[in-house]
């Protein structure tokens, strides 16, 4: 009855029975047959089989030899490794009750120990299935695009930049970008998204995905432990492991609960001479309800998580989450998409919107820069043919400058287009009113950012770009308040745009033009000010402040580094799963600490009622693993239920 019940299968574990195969693999024939010989015992010796002497019956003799050989192999390993344990006590219980002639009670109680024990490995196994089902998905196999066709390899051998195709009903066994092929795609498993997906060339897939109706073929960016998927795997392997500070304590506390109920025997002894009372003292206390149950509500909580699309990098980590009471926010990448998009188009007069739009596109046709990108990204949204530019010139902080179909096109700010300035104004007051193709960020965007461009050297008209608010965002931040933490964001960028998305979103603590040095010195100032703290980020700039927050939290659509620095990820980048991984972590520090205070009342009082001869030894017992049951399910019920393949 150790914490050492819920390590985990064998990292080569592939398959996993089902159904009554999976029960009858749980309920070891060996564990049965010997708890239910050491209760016939029992029952042989309540009913008078005292043979061949009525002082030393043999059925109970070898009711306790058969019994206790597994009981005294833990309790001999405590006792070289220097440690108590509830074996260890358990079987000074027995051998005393032995000892006195109490052979029925000896036998009782080593059979109520059995039966804890099966009932213990029973709560456990639901919790390895929580890894064990999350290794047996990935198929073993994948089929991969070569010049003579595809051929199979096994998944194991799989390298990134190859081509896997994946017919319908397959599951994706890497992050990966499609690069033919239009499909659905069940991504539950690894974002928590509930609804289908719909994936064409360019979108990004991930592992653990299913593949629902069309054929794909993804080039692989990241393999095995890399992968979304194979980072959840390692990550619930890990909270097996490793132990949190919570699960030390419990350790801890069960090793002091040992103590104190053998002192509590001896003091017994002393005061009352009663041997039976003595032996009931040492066997109600039972501190097993914690030392198991607190990393089985751990590791129960990292794979609920896991279901949401959040991977928590150990036990440690989530514990501090559960703590937090400050949530602080990068805005570009974070509560933004991160690259901007086109909000509206205002042409001069005598202009189309399409027209600037379109020779805009042309002149950006050639540039990397975000806004240029967007710019090209809308035209060809609304279907605008891009003719091609010539004599390409990016001026760096101006805009850039091309010949389309024979005219001189330059797209930027007002001092590469001067025109600008005048021209804009006098558009705005024929209009009378910014117009649906106002150049005025839509909701949910911040402030917009201005594209002027001109034909020729004439004004022809303005595009606004803003970065566009996630959607998630604003649900997030008011779910977060609701839990009753302090949002704060922290950014790079200007002042007024970060105030007006914060204004937005409901954040009242905005702090601006921060170089990366600056946000970690705001995080560790909050720290400093004793707030527990969780960064929320996704850039480079984001991994030192990730890296001085109690909890580091990156979006999986960030960098490597963002990701690598963190110690949460949220795989979608759906910013929704954090608040709901917050009450998780405090949901599974609840548990803990009723078990722990759980255990604390029942064993005390327990060991009062038997010292003063109220529960014999057999209510002892009952009581005994009764409670570490309950307390060991208790931690149970933070297990997800097993999923159904649609």
């Amino acid at each position: 009855m150790s914490a050492q019940a819920v390590a985990g299968p064998p990292a080569e574990t592939a398959q996993r029975p089902s159904g009554e195969d999976r029960l009858r693999h749980r309920l070891d024939k060996g564990d049965l047959v010997r708890t239910v010989f050491v209760g016939g015992c029992a029952a042989a010796v309540g009913a008078g089989v005292t043979w061949p002497w009525p002082a030393v019956p043999l059925v109970a003799v070898v009711g306790l030899i058969v019994g206790c050989l597994p009981i005294l192999t833990e309790a001999w390993q405590d006792v070289r490794g220097r440690r108590m344990s509830m074996e260890l006590s358990m079987l000074i219980a027995i051998a005393a009750a032995a000892a006195i002639g109490e052979w029925l009670t000896a036998l009782v109680i080593t059979a109520f120990v059995l039966a804890a024990e099966i009932l213990e490995d029973l709560s456990m196994d639901r919790g390895r299935d929580a890894l064990t089902d999350l290794m047996s998905f990935l198929p073993t196999s994948v089929t991969v695009r070569t010049e003579a066709g595809t051929v199979p390899l096994p998944l194991s051998e799989l390298t990134p930049g190859r081509i896997v195709v994946l017919s319908p009903g397959a599951k994706v066994p890497v992050d990966g970008v499609v690069i033919a092929g239009r499909s659905s795609l069940d991504e539950s498993r690894i974002t928590g998204e509930s609804l289908p997906v719909e994936v064409q060339p360019g979108n990004r897939v991930y592992a653990g995905s299913i593949n629902h109706l069309g054929g794909l073929e993804v080039r692989a960016e990241r393999v095995g432990a890399q992968s979304s998927y194979g980072q959840i795997v390692e990550a619930v392997r890990a909270a097996q492991s490793t132990p949190a500070p919570a699960q030390r304590l419990a350790d801890r506390l069960a090793g002091y609960i040992v103590y104190v109920a053998l002192g509590a025997a001896a003091l017994t002894w002393i005061l009352s001479r009663d041997l039976t009372a003595t032996i009931s003292v040492v066997v109600v206390a039972g501190a097993c309800g914690i030392a198991a149950g607190t990393p089985l509500a751990i590791l129960a909580a990292i794979a609920r998580a896991a279901r949401t699309g959040v991977f928590v990098k150990g036990g440690a980590h989530l514990e501090a989450l559960s703590a937090v009471d400050t949530v602080v926010f990068d805005k570009t990448g974070t509560l933004t998409q991160g690259s901007p998009e086109v909000v509206g188009v205002r042409p001069a007069a005598g202009s189309a919107a399409d027209d600037v739009l379109r020779l805009a596109a042309a002149a950006e046709s050639y540039s990397e820069h975000p806004l240029g990108r967007a710019i090209v990204a809308q035209a060809r949204a609304r279907g605008l043919a891009v003719a091609p530019a010539d004599d390409f010139e990016y001026r760096p902080g101006l805009g850039v400058s091309a010949v389309v179909a024979g005219r001189r096109i330059d797209a930027g700010t007002v001092d590469l287009v001067p025109a600008a300035g005048v021209g804009a104004a006098m558009s705005r007051a024929q209009d009378g009113s910014a117009g649906s193709n106002a150049p005025a960020a839509k909701a949910g965007a911040g402030p917009a950012t201005s594209v002027h461009v001109a034909v020729d050297g004439g004004y022809a008209g303005t595009i606004a770009l803003a970065d566009g608010v996630r959607d998630c965002a604003r649900d997030c931040v008011q779910a977060l308040h609701g839990l009753g933490l302090r949002v704060l964001m922290l950014t790079g960028d200007r002042r007024e745009t970060a105030e007006a998305i914060a204004r937005d979103l409901g954040i009242d603590d905005v702090r601006a033009e921060l170089l990366p040095a600056g946000k970690q010195a705001a995080v560790a100032a909050e720290r400093s000010a004793g707030h527990r703290i969780a960064m929320v980020g996704d850039g480079v700039n984001d991994a030192p402040a990730l890296a001085a927050a109690d909890v580091g939290i990156a979006m999986g659509s960030g960098t490597e580094i963002a990701r690598e620095s963190a110690d949460v990820v949220l795989i979608g980048s759906d910013l929704g799963d954090l608040a709901r991984t917050l009450v998780i972590a405090r949901r599974a520090r609840r548990i803990i600490m009723a078990n722990f205070v759980g255990t604390l009342v029942v064993d005390l009082a327990g060991i009062l009622l038997a010292a003063v001869g109220v529960l014999g030894p057999v209510p002892a017992a009952l009581v005994h693993v009764t409670s570490e049951t309950a307390f060991i399910l208790n931690s149970a019920r933070l297990i997800p239920a097993r999923r159904r393949e649609r």
